[in-house]
């Protein structure tokens, strides 16, 4: 049952990157076609117009490749089988709880950090081994208490549920 709720969860991952993928294609075609318009064509020596629009398509198209790759390694994401003895990997749900009892569920992705996805009326937020969270929580077990430090200073969240 939990493989199967990590494989919605991972779905809609894949969608949501496939639908930022589909944006940004868009975006980086209309900064090309803006950048060699003939209403950028330079009008004096400082008019910079199309340059910065060059630029503008260079970047998105920078992004489009960045998430094509992302979308890659999700859809090839294995799903593993995380319990409370083996430690925190990739494709695991974790849930934390702070001292006020204050919970937060994130969904361990190689990819997609940020974003946000609903499963069984439970907000779960996609963090990544290369954020701070993900850190802390790599190699972790239930039961665990990892540090975070905030704007708010430090804060001490215990591992209370993965799978």
């Amino acid at each position: 049952m939990t493989q199967e709720r990590k494989r919605v969860l991972l779905e809609s991952l894949v969608a949501q990157v496939e639908s930022e993928v589909v944006t940004m294609r868009k975006a980086a075609y209309d900064a090309a076609e803006a950048a060699t318009h003939a209403e950028a064509k330079p009008e004096n020596d400082k008019d910079t117009r199309a340059l910065e629009a060059s630029y503008l398509a260079a970047g998105q198209a920078e992004r489009v490749r960045a998430l094509e790759i992302a979308l890659r390694h999700l859809v090839g994401l294995e799903l593993q089988d995380v319990s409370a003895s083996k430690p925190i990997c990739a494709s695991a749900v974790i849930t934390l709880e702070d001292a006020a009892g204050n919970r937060a569920v994130y969904f361990m992705s190689p990819h997609g950090g940020g974003l946000k996805l609903n499963l069984e009326e439970t907000t779960i937020q996609v963090v990544t081994p290369q954020s701070p969270l993900g850190k802390a929580l790599l190699g972790r077990v239930l039961g665990d208490t990892i540090e975070l430090r905030g704007k708010a200073g430090l804060r001490e969240m215990s591992i209370v549920d993965v799978w």
